[in-house]
């Protein structure tokens, strides 16, 4: 069975994606939700610091501001596409008031729904930098 797929520019969403998950980056040292209002479906399941949250949550901490992080910007990302799915990961790098830094890795899965690109599954883990250990 054949299922069809809607089209999209490639290189238009892969410019999409990454550009989304430099803003998502910037976003976590603000109070902006409108990032994570936009990228993530109404039914992403985001995993953060081993914690499983569905989008109303997400929204809620993003509106809730940056807490600790001063800054937050992303340093890579690739995308990799399967169909109407793309599957993107990269690292960003954090660095908090007490002037700790470190990076967060990250697992994006994408898909092209109602004719746009969002995030139904994130996954994000906590590196330290290690040139600060």
């Amino acid at each position: 069975m054949s299922r069809a797929v809607e089209s999209y520019s490639r290189a238009d969403a892969e410019q999409y994606i990454k550009d989304s998950a430099s803003a998502w980056a910037e976003s976590v040292a603000t109070n902006d939700a409108s990032v994570v209002t936009r990228i993530l479906a109404d039914d992403c399941v985001w995993v953060w610091e081993g914690e499983a949250l569905d989008k109303a949550r997400a929204v809620t901490r993003a509106q809730q501001g940056p807490g600790d992080f001063v800054s937050n910007h992303l340093d890579f990302a690739t995308v990799r596409f399967f169909g109407d799915t793309a599957v993107a990961h990269g690292r960003e790098t954090w660095t908090l008031k007490d002037g700790r830094s470190g990076h967060f890795v990250f697992i994006d899965t994408w898909i092209w729904r109602d004719a746009i690109w969002q995030i139904v599954a994130a996954i994000d883990v906590t590196v330290p930098d290690p040139n600060k250990e």
